[in-house]
């Protein structure tokens, strides 16, 4: 999604303008995004949620699946988003938070590849002093909220780790006349779930996990309207069906 990141700045950007977001084809061959704690309760009435595993950090995080295999997202079609919530990931673009050498300091950065990008339209994000505009103050208020549910995220997932709550989801989705696998997703155990202690379903509820486990357990049956989509979008008659085991 991003192409040329580079942190934003008056010396550069001065006199660049940022446009809304009105065609998403930039996020159309993206089949997953990074969803927060937050977002569950609205994702899960549309997408799938599944958590992946970062390779060498042995640390999850949840996604929302878009398409069922790479390139491929459902929910863009001829550049608009076809689904009442987009994930915050998308409608931040085309600013990111970057670390600084100083530790726990962050610095806004924008993708100067961005059509949003431009000198013509839109709000200024810097004004002739150089100073931010009310434009970037928003910007850097979002970016800010989104960090802080960000932290709380990765105490969720960094929680079930500990517990062993995560196991692998095999999908095996008829497409047609063939069957695919799909592997790499992770879901909360519901057994090991119903299996916790009273002190640990205590605690749970305490740092409000709860509500994000059950929604994220719900939104599992979303992968069958992902084939739904895909089978009316391509104009073919209903067939596809989804089965599901967990290890």
């Amino acid at each position: 999604m991003f192409e040329k990141i580079v942190p934003a700045n008056p010396e550069t950007h001065k006199g660049k303008k940022i446009k809304p977001i009105t065609n998403f084809d930039f996020a159309k061959n993206f089949n997953l995004a990074s969803v927060m704690i937050h977002e569950f309760s609205r994702a899960a009435a549309i997408y799938p949620i599944v958590f992946i595993e970062d390779k060498g950090k042995d640390q999850f995080r949840p996604v929302v699946l878009m398409g069922l295999k790479p390139d491929e997202n459902l929910f863009v079609v001829d550049g608009k988003w076809k689904a009442s919530y987009i994930p915050a990931i998308i409608r931040r673009y085309p600013f990111a938070l970057a670390k600084t050498d100083q530790e726990d300091r962050y610095t806004i950065c924008i993708d100067e590849t961005s059509d949003l990008i431009n000198d013509e339209e839109g709000q200024e994000l810097f004004a002739e002093d150089g100073k931010p505009t009310e434009a970037m103050d928003r910007v850097k208020t979002y970016l800010g909220e989104l960090q802080q549910m960000e932290h709380f995220t990765q105490s969720f997932c960094q929680f079930f780790t500990e517990k062993n709550m995560f196991t692998p989801l095999n999908m095996r989705v008829r497409e047609e006349n063939s069957v695919k696998n799909i592997a790499g997703c992770y879901v909360i155990n519901e057994d090991r779930l119903n299996s916790l202690s009273d002190e640990v379903l205590l605690d749970m509820r305490a740092k409000r996990y709860l509500a994000p486990v059950y929604a994220h357990l719900t939104s599992l049956a979303q992968i069958e309207r992902l084939l739904r989509f895909k089978e009316e979008q391509v104009g073919i008659a209903p067939s596809g069906e989804a089965q599901f085991t967990e290890h």
